[in-house]
């Protein structure tokens, strides 16, 4: 079962998506909150697998509580009404592993979920170029410098690897394309994630782009 916490100020959504979620049978609903303050609790006591949570809420926002959960193993996909505004680079830089729109059919929205439990980001090859292409004009050099030296510490079919993430390819597809399983492509990523330092495959598309801009 993947454990699943809702964070929405609108009680309406929060039921909504708890009816949504409840309807799969691989999904279970642990928790929920109605802003960021009480992420961390949540967290602390349900242990989710996966935080779906609005991006704007009064109070702790999405972003903010989404940034005080570096380091934890819990995967958040953010609510946002639009596709790519401020607010959605924000969030994914904070650690976010992707986003959804609040208009999202609910088989989607289940997709998501799922997707993004078994460790793949939810965002197309188009959203993480749009991505890239925002964080790429700032701090260049710096960027540039500091990416290098941190892909410097992989091997070369971890490197494969994580440029396959950087171009939006699922672990199936990565494995498809190196020849070989996912599961061994999980077992690349987990040592390419250790030794960066990182633990969010968006961040990390994002660090072979600078490395090679």
């Amino acid at each position: 079962m993947i454990r699943v916490a809702i964070v929405d100020d609108d009680a309406l959504v929060r039921a909504g998506l708890r009816t949504i979620f409840s309807s799969a049978e691989d999904l279970l609903v642990v928790g929920e909150a109605e802003d960021g303050s009480g992420v961390p609790e949540l967290v602390a006591r349900e242990h989710p697998d996966v935080l779906v949570m609005d991006i704007r809420m009064p109070g702790v926002d999405g972003i903010e509580a989404t940034r005080r959960l570096i380091g934890s193993p819990v995967r958040v996909l953010v609510l946002t009404t639009f596709q790519l505004d401020e607010h959605v680079f924000a969030a994914v830089e904070a650690g976010a592993s992707g986003f959804l729109l609040k208009d999202t059919p609910p088989r989607e929205l289940i997709e998501a979920v799922r997707i993004v439990a078994a460790g793949d980001a939810m965002l197309s090859p188009s959203h993480t170029r749009a991505l890239i292409e925002h964080f790429a004009d700032s701090g260049r050099d710096r960027r540039r410098d500091g990416a290098r030296e941190l892909l410097d510490r992989l091997s070369p079919r971890e490197l494969e690897v994580a440029e396959g993430v950087a171009q939006g390819l699922s672990n199936a597809e990565i494995g498809a394309a190196l020849f070989c399983s996912e599961a061994t492509v999980k077992t690349h990523l987990t040592r390419v994630f250790a030794k960066i330092g990182e633990a969010n495959r968006v961040r990390l598309a994002l660090l072979v782009r600078d490395a090679t801009d």
